[in-house]
C-alpha cells in the first residue's frame, strides 16, 4: 500500500505547483491589465482621446450667404442658390478602391482619371471632385454610401437678367469673391463671412451629431443699385439692333438721373452671359463704358460754347463769322462743309461749325477753358467707384498751343469715357451742379458742387435744342412729345501715322426733357459700317447713335412717368388715339 501513497503524494505536489504557477500568471497578468488600465486611462488618455476624435470628429464650415444684388424696383440682377460639392478623402477612397468604377459612372467621369487624381493626391485629406453640383444630383452621389465621399453645402450666383445686365453688374469666382463690375466693386458689402461647426460622423461621413457652434455664419448684405431693369432692357435691345443693322466693332449707351447721379441703365455690345462661365473672357467682360477711353469729336463743343458763356466774352445771341469757310491755325486747315457766314452760336452747335467753333475757343484763355472741361468732370474719374474705371486724358492748359486748341474744340487731343461725357452732360442738365455718379440707389435731389453758372448751363441746353431741330445734325434723336438737347460727334479714329479715313467713333449725347431735363444719355458706337440708307455714305453719329437715343428715351421717359414739354409738336391724331378710351 505504500508505494501508492508515494504516488499520491507526487501528484498532489505536483498538482499544488501547477496550481501556485497558473495563480501566479493570473496575478501576474491582472497586474499587468491594471498596469495597463492605468497607463491607458492615465499616461495615454489625451493621445488616445485625440485619435478617437481624428477618426469620428470633423470641423466644417457652414457656407454664409452672399448678399443679392437687384435693381432699384427689387428685381434680382444676382442671387445665390444653393448647391453641394462633391469631395473625398483620398486615403480612405483608396482603401475601398473597388468602389471607385461605380463613382466615376456616377459622376460621368473616366475611371482612369478618377483614379489618378485619387492616387496621385494621397498625401490629402480633402480633395474636390465637382464644384457646385445640383442637391438633387449630389444627393444620389452621397446614396452611393462609397466610404470617403462627402458632400459640402454651398452657394452658387445666378444672373438672372444674364447678358442685358452682366457688364454692370459683373461676377463672382466659384468661391464666391467678387471679380468684376459691382460683384467687386461692393464685395465686402456682399460678402458673408462662413461659420464653422464640430460634429460627429459615422464610418460612411454621415454626421451623427452636432457637437458644438464654434463660428455663426455671417450672410453678405444685400444691394439695391441704381439700375432701372426696365430701361437697362430698352438701352441693351436698341443697342444690340444697331449693332447688327450697322455691323459695328462695339457699342455702348449710359443713362443717368439728373436729379441725382445714377446710372439708371449701362448697357455694352458685345455682351457676355455671367451665367456661362465659357463666355468669361477679359474681351467680352470688360466694360467698355467705363474703361474704354475715346476721342468725343463733335460731342465736346457744347462745353467750348459753356466755357465762352462764362467767359462774360459771349452771350447766347453773339454771332461769329465763319467766312469763308475754313480757317487755319498753323499749318492746319479747319473747313467746314459750306461755307455758314455769320451765325450765332446756336448755329455753330446745330451745324457742328468747326470753323465756329475754333474761332471761339481761339478767342478765350486757355485756362477757361480748361477750367470748365475739368469742372465737368473730363481728365477724372466720376466719383462712382467703378472697378477699373479711366480718368481719360485731358492735359494742362500750360502745354496747350493754338493749334492744339483748335484742335481740342471739335473733340481731338482729348479723350474720356463714354461714363464720363454721359456724367458732363448731366452736369449741364442739372443747372451746372455736378453731383458724384451713383450705382446704387439714392434718394433725390442729391447735393452737389457748383461748377458752371446756372445762367449759363440753362443757355447751353437752349442752344443744344437746336441739333436736334429741323436743319440740325440730330434730327433722327428726336422724342415725340419732348423737346431734346444734344449733340452729335462723328471722331475719326486715331491710327499709325495719323487718322483713319473710314473708321470712326458715332456719338449722341443728350438731355431731356429740355425745358427740365431729367435724364442725361450718351450713346457711342465704335466703327459703323457706311449707311446704306444713306446711299453708302460714311456714317455719323446723327444717323447712326441719335436713333438709339431717341428709342431708348421714348420708352424711358413713359416708364419714368415723365410729362410731355412738348405737346405741340405731337400729331393732332395721336393725341386722339392716347386720349381714347
Amino acid at each position: 500500500m505504500k508505494p501508492r501513497s508515494s504516488e499520491n503524494d507526487a501528484q498532489a505536489k505536483s498538482y499544488r505547483w501547477r496550481s501556485t504557477v497558473v495563480l501566479g500568471l493570473v496575478c501576474l497578468g491582472a497586474v499587468g491589465l491594471a498596469v495597463r488600465a492605468v497607463e491607458l486611462q492615465l499616461l495615454d488618455h489625451g493621445f488616445l482621446a485625440k485619435q478617437g476624435d481624428d477618426r469620428s470628429m470633423r470641423v466644417v464650415k457652414i457656407a454664409a450667404h452672399r448678399g443679392a444684388i437687384t435693381d432699384r424696383s427689387g428685381e434680382p440682377l444676382a442671387i445665390s442658390t444653393p448647391v453641394d460639392s462633391v469631395w473625398v478623402n483620398p486615403q480612405e477612397l483608396n482603401d475601398n478602391i473597388d468602389q471607385l468604377p461605380k463613382l466615376a459612372k456616377a459622376l460621368k467621369q473616366d475611371p482612369q482619371f478618377l483614379a489618378r487624381r485619387i492616387t496621385s493626391n494621397l498625401d490629402r485629406e480633402f480633395l474636390y471632385l465637382v464644384r457646385h453640383m445640383p442637391p438633387e444630383q449630389a444627393a444620389y452621389i452621397k446614396s452611393l454610401g462609397i466610404p470617403g465621399v462627402n458632400l459640402l453645402r454651398e452657394y452658387r450666383r445666378y444672373y438672372p437678367a444674364g447678358e442685358v445686365a452682366g457688364h454692370v453688374v459683373g461676377f463672382t469666382t466659384i468661391d464666391d469673391q467678387g471679380q468684376e463690375g459691382m460683384e467687386l466693386g461692393f464685395d465686402q458689402l456682399l460678402n458673408g463671412e462662413d461659420g464653422s461647426k464640430r460634429v460627429i460622423q459615422d464610418l460612411y461621413g454621415r454626421y451623427v451629431e452636432n457637437v458644438e457652434s464654434i463660428r455663426a455664419p455671417r450672410p453678405g448684405r444685400d444691394l439695391v443699385t441704381s439700375i432701372d431693369l426696365r430701361i437697362q432692357y430698352l438701352a441693351y435691345r436698341e443697342l444690340k439692333a444697331a449693332m447688327q443693322e450697322y455691323r459695328a466693332q462695339s457699342g455702348s449707351v449710359i443713362v443717368i438721373d439728373v436729379d441725382t447721379g445714377e446710372v439708371l441703365a449701362m448697357v455694352n455690345q458685345p455682351s457676355y452671359n455671367p451665367n456661362d462661365r465659357a463666355q468669361l473672357k477679359p474681351e467680352l467682360y470688360r466694360n467698355r463704358a467705363a474703361t474704354d477711353i475715346f476721342e468725343p469729336g463733335s460731342s465736346i463743343k457744347p462745353f467750348i460754347m459753356a466755357a465762352a458763356l462764362a467767359s462774360g466774352q459771349y452771350r447766347a445771341d453773339s454771332v461769329v463769322d465763319t467766312s469763308p469757310g475754313f480757317i487755319k491755325v498753323g499749318p492746319k486747315v479747319f473747313e467746314d462743309e459750306s461755307n455758314l457766314g455769320v451765325i450765332d452760336l446756336a448755329t455753330i452747335l446745330a451745324k457742328s461749325s468747326n470753323v465756329g467753333t475754333a474761332k471761339v475757343a481761339l478767342s478765350l484763355k486757355p485756362e477757361q477753358i480748361y477750367k470748365t472741361l475739368t469742372g465737368l468732370g473730363l481728365g477724372q474719374v466720376t466719383g462712382s467707384g467703378y472697378p477699373g474705371e479711366s480718368a481719360g486724358m485731358l492735359s494742362s492748359y500750360t502745354h496747350w498751343r493754338p493749334i492744339g486748341i483748335a484742335t481740342l474744340s471739335h473733340g481731338y487731343g482729348i479723350s474720356v469715357t463714354p461714363l464720363q461725357l454721359a456724367h458732363a452732360y448731366a452736369t449741364i442738365g442739372a443747372g451746372g451742379i455736378k453731383r458724384p455718379i451713383s450705382f446704387e440707389r439714392v434718394s433725390g435731389p442729391v447735393p452737389g458742387e457748383q461748377v458752371l453758372d446756372p445762367k449759363v448751363a440753362h443757355e447751353l441746353v437752349q442752344l443744344m435744342e437746336q441739333v436736334v431741330e429741323k436743319g440740325g445734325t440730330a434730327t433722327r434723336a428726336a422724342v415725340v412729345g419732348y423737346k431734346v438737347s444734344g449733340k452729335t460727334g462723328t471722331a475719326f479714329k486715331s491710327i499709325a501715322g495719323g487718322y483713319s479715313t473710314d473708321k470712326i467713333m458715332a456719338v449722341f449725347a443728350g438731355l431731356v426733357p429740355a425745358s427740365h431735363p431729367k435724364i442725361a444719355t450718351v450713346v457711342v458706337i465704335d466703327e459703323p459700317s457706311r449707311d446704306v440708307q444713306q446711299g453708302g455714305t460714311l456714317a455719323q453719329g446723327g444717323t447712326v447713335a441719335a436713333p438709339v437715343f431717341s428709342n431708348v428715351m421714348s420708352g424711358a421717359l413713359r416708364l419714368m412717368d415723365v410729362p410731355p414739354d412738348d405737346l405741340q409738336s405731337v400729331p393732332a391724331e395721336r393725341l386722339v388715339q392716347a386720349n381714347a378710351p
